[in-house]
């Protein structure tokens, strides 16, 4: 079991005051990302631990990276401690604060801020003007992240209206399991091998020709198959992963849907 303690409390160059919350046995702030002396390939920063950002923050530290996690509230600093290598109560909009915390040195940004969309893209201004190499921020509508967009951010994300989509496609063809959006036009389905589809191999199925969609590989399992043969005949356990247009995935959706 971790044990916990607070390290100190941190003041910026105007005397505001944070507190440095961390899992006794690892690094100092300023080690994050070193393991044996060995730089890890990325170290995150997450500003904001709400649903979103504490999901992100955990996942990444359970994929062995290490994660600073900041947040305004001491009580969300303080949930996500045991699942992340540092929690930090900091305010994002506090310059001073971002640049004690070594916040540029960080390979990937995410600002996972909630409601407060002038703290989203005043946080998402101050860290573009300090060179964080890459920034993705959260938007909570289509204006917010035309703004966050022209202000800079790298990646826009859109979890709320994602995850509406999925569940639109989820609804309409239950056999659809999941659906990436690459751009505005173009996305990624699995789609899982429907009766139509089960006893035919790709080279009879011509998906290519007939629905302008290409198979990047079939799941069965566990197991991946990432290039396909013409000739790989689809079982009742398959799934395929199509990237295409969305109008030709979703006339490809409407003739296998059950």
């Amino acid at each position: 079991m971790l044990h916990l303690r607070r390290k100190h409390v941190w003041r910026t160059e105007d005397g505001d005051a944070g507190n440095l919350w961390y899992n006794t046995g690892k690094d100092d702030l300023h080690g994050c990302g070193r393991r044996g002396g060995r730089m890890k390939a990325k170290q995150f920063a997450i500003i904001g631990m709400g649903r979103f950002g504490s999901s992100v923050a955990k996942s990444l530290h359970g994929l062995g990276y290490e994660v600073l996690a900041i947040d305004s509230s001491e009580s969300r600093t303080h949930e996500v401690v045991n699942w992340v290598t540092h929690a930090v109560q900091a305010d994002s909009t506090d310059e001073d604060a971002l640049r004690a915390l070594g916040v540029r040195n960080f390979d990937v940004v995410v600002v996972a801020i909630g409601q407060d969309i002038q703290s989203s893209i005043l946080t998402t201004l101050i860290l573009k003007d300090m060179g964080v190499p890459t920034l993705i921020v959260k938007a909570q509508n289509e204006l917010h992240g035309k703004v966050l967009k022209k202000i800079g951010a790298d990646k826009i994300i859109y979890p709320e209206r994602d995850m509406g989509v999925r569940v639109a496609h989820n609804l309409i063809s239950p056999n659809i399991l999941d659906h990436i959006e690459l751009s505005e036009d173009y996305s990624i389905v699995e789609i899982r091998a429907t009766s139509g589809l089960i006893g035919k191999n790709l080279r009879e199925l011509d998906i290519r020709a007939q629905y302008g969609c290409n198979v990047m590989a079939i799941k069965t399992g566990d197991k991946m198959n990432i290039a396909p043969h013409a000739d790989d005949r689809l079982k009742p356990e398959d799934i395929l992963v199509v990237v295409g247009r969305n109008d030709n995935l979703q006339q490809f959706e409407r003739q296998f849907s059950e």
